[in-house]
């Protein structure tokens, strides 16, 4: 294994609060990128040497024993760091614009927590693929930054969306919700949704339930959907896991997908890492660095 980030559903396992917990004694982690140091006498498909991605939990650590389908190959000559963060949060991303809605170009889509992992990378495959996006975000600051990355409106949790999509979007109406927050903030976007749209939950940051009005189901026709990556990897076809992964390297090799790192640190700080991964205002990601 060459480097590993901390993500929230790491802390959650930590806390015990995750949705699906190991049996302990366990590793940490459940993305990076490693190379591979030997292959079984029948493995045809991997070679040493190949940088890959391990669709397994347990990242965090100097070695790591995988089935040889559970090693997605990666270009020669990928940002390393990149990578490592490159088997969730664009794969979660990637995944909600393309399995909900038949999208096309133009159209729009409404998210919160647009700063995250998930939204940014939503912004930018969203930009990529010729979708619009109107971005929830809680903290004032974020706004311009979040603009210069793609998105094409940026506003507050303060926004009455069920008054004010409509304007915001010229006209239309969003097709599809991504809501990684729970509470008022599922509320306001699904307020912003055109009639017959879908509204997809994958996180609950705010940890607070959905309420979800009557009205939006009877007169508004809305649809509410839930998205766990480890749900999509269980059921999905080899070649459709094979297929995201591939899409999803190009795209990080030409510049489109790139991931914010606020600090690097070796396997023998975990804890510092820990610390700086819990802040509340992050600028990017805390990457282990492995072998070190």
């Amino acid at each position: 294994m060459l480097a590993a980030p901390i993500n929230p559903a790491d802390l959650n396992v930590i806390e015990g609060t995750y949705g699906e917990l190991p049996r302990l004694p366990a590793t940490i982690g459940n993305e990076g990128v490693g190379e591979i140091l030997a292959v079984g006498s029948g493995v045809q498909t991997l070679r040493v040497g190949q940088k890959v991605l391990p669709l397994a939990f347990g990242t965090w650590t100097q070695e790591l024993i995988l089935p040889a389908n559970n090693a997605i190959p990666l270009p020669d000559g990928i940002d390393i760091q990149q990578a490592a963060m490159l088997a969730v949060n664009p794969a979660t991303a990637w995944r909600l614009l393309h399995d909900f809605a038949s999208l096309q170009p133009g159209d729009w889509i409404v998210q919160n927590a647009a700063n995250s992992g998930v939204g940014r990378a939503v912004i930018q495959l969203a930009r990529h693929l010729g979708l619009r996006t109107l971005n929830v975000v809680r903290r004032p600051e974020l706004l311009n930054e979040l603009r210069s990355l793609g998105g094409d409106v940026v506003v507050t949790e303060e926004a009455d969306l069920r008054r004010e999509a409509r304007q915001i979007c010229g006209g239309a109406l969003p097709k599809l919700a991504l809501n990684a927050v729970g509470g008022a903030s599922a509320l306001n976007i699904a307020n912003a949704l055109a009639p017959g749209s879908q509204h997809v939950t994958f996180g609950a940051m705010a940890r607070q339930p959905l309420k979800i009005p009557n009205s939006l189901l009877i007169f508004q026709n809305l649809a509410f959907r839930g998205f766990w990556l480890r749900r999509w990897k269980e059921a999905a076809p080899a070649s459709e896991i094979q297929a995201t992964y591939s899409a999803l390297a190009e795209l990080l090799g030409c510049g489109i997908l790139h991931t914010p790192i606020q600090q690097i640190l070796p396997l023998t700080q975990v804890t510092q890492a820990l610390s700086a991964a819990m802040g509340d205002k992050r600028s990017g990601k805390i990457l282990l660095d492995l072998p070190s």
